[in-house]
């Protein structure tokens, strides 16, 4: 009897799921949260401090906390994320036999949500979490650019990497969704200019002035009050007085190491070439010529701004999968503009294709700082 041509890649999907179970098992029974718990830690008891925002919010209701609320925290965001995501999908490609594979390729992919497991208690997913409201909300009203800016605001205060990991994005979503049907009038433009700037400031207060305003040891003696067991060491109270110079030293310091993995992430990209494959006939199937061009210098501005973070903070594991959820978010951004064709589904009978569908399930995850 054959075989259902979407059996393999229903049994990707079951795979999938396996995986990120196992994932779970191994954070919260195997992994000690050092820097997200240390995050989870800082509040505003001395003042703005920047990283901190996440910890205040839950300081309020539980003021002492033990590692284990890491990954209670950092779950509630992965949860909601990927219900919302599946949604989306749903809503721009549909859930059907012919967009399995698409779905493999993009929910499976070890660049996004299993990912964002092994970074569980990291704080990338609130930007990626957003992109994916931004996606799914109506975008006809002004509200929907103010809303995209609190929360570009919101996700500074939590962290300020943002500015480079999401935040182009967003503003791309904004663009394509709210700017690019209305016109780009001049009073769009001009309330689109103060808001960049409002951002901005706000980027530059966090970077520059948002050091814990009392000594470290101070500031550490009341993260170890907020502890279950302040005898614990594994915290990193000193990540909140690191300097943008700081950054930039230690990353170049390990650049030659960093980029002799290179090849590793180049391979992980080569695997999604049936998804790259889909967003390139999506952008060459456009209805307009200047939306391709749009779509493109859009795309051209979020891998600048991840080209720079690279440059100066070298959690490199994190960057490269952070850039392939960007690219998916961007690829449902583009999926809603009108077209004059759509791509074709991706051949899910074709051997290469399902090799590659095997190999993107298979793997787990990408890391934090080095690859898996």
């Amino acid at each position: 009897m054959p075989t259902s041509p979407t059996a393999p890649w229903r049994a990707m999907i079951a795979v999938n799921i396996a995986l990120i179970a196992a994932l779970f098992v191994y954070k919260c029974a195997l992994s000690y949260p050092d820097l997200p718990y240390t995050q989870l830690l800082s509040d505003y008891h001395f003042g703005f401090a920047k990283r901190s925002l996440i910890g205040a919010l839950v300081g309020l209701a539980f003021p002492v906390l033990p590692s284990s609320a890491t990954y209670v925290v950092g779950a509630i965001p992965w949860l909601v994320t990927t219900v919302l995501f599946l949604r989306l999908f749903r809503t721009t490609f549909g859930l059907t036999g012919s967009t399995l594979p698409l779905l493999v390729f993009t929910a499976g992919s070890p660049l996004f949500l299993k990912n964002f497991v092994q970074t569980l208690g990291y704080y990338d997913i609130y930007g990626a979490l957003l992109a994916i409201v931004l996606l799914l909300v109506p975008a006809r009203s002004v509200l929907y650019v103010l809303g995209a800016t609190a929360g570009a605001i919101v996700l500074l205060l939590i962290h300020q990497l943002h500015l480079l990991l999401y935040i182009p994005t967003i503003g791309a979503i904004v663009v394509l969704r709210h700017h690019l049907p209305r016109g780009f009038r001049a009073a769009d433009l001009a309330l689109a200019a103060g808001l960049t700037l409002a951002v901005a400031v706000v980027f530059v207060l966090v970077q520059f002035y948002g050091a814990p305003a009392v000594a470290p040891e101070v500031f550490e003696a009341h993260l170890r009050a907020r502890m279950t067991d302040p005898t614990e060491t594994g915290i990193m109270p000193g990540i909140f007085y690191r300097t943008f110079a700081d950054e930039l030293r230690d990353t170049w310091q390990f650049m030659a190491r960093n980029l002799r993995r290179l090849p590793i992430y180049l391979v992980l990209i080569a695997l999604h070439a049936p998804l790259i494959g889909t967003f390139r006939e999506l952008v060459r199937g456009l209805a307009e010529p200047a939306h391709r061009r749009l779509v493109i210098a859009l795309i051209v501005l979020v891998t600048f701004g991840y080209l720079v973070i690279v440059l100066t903070v070298f959690d490199y594991a994190r960057w490269v999968s952070s850039f392939g959820s960007c690219m998916i978010l961007l690829l449902h951004a583009v999926r809603q503009l009108p077209a004059a064709q759509q791509p074709a589904p991706i051949d899910g009978a074709n051997r290469w294709v399902r090799a590659c569908g095997w190999a993107v399930t298979l793997i787990p995850r990408v890391g934090t700082v080095t690859p898996f």
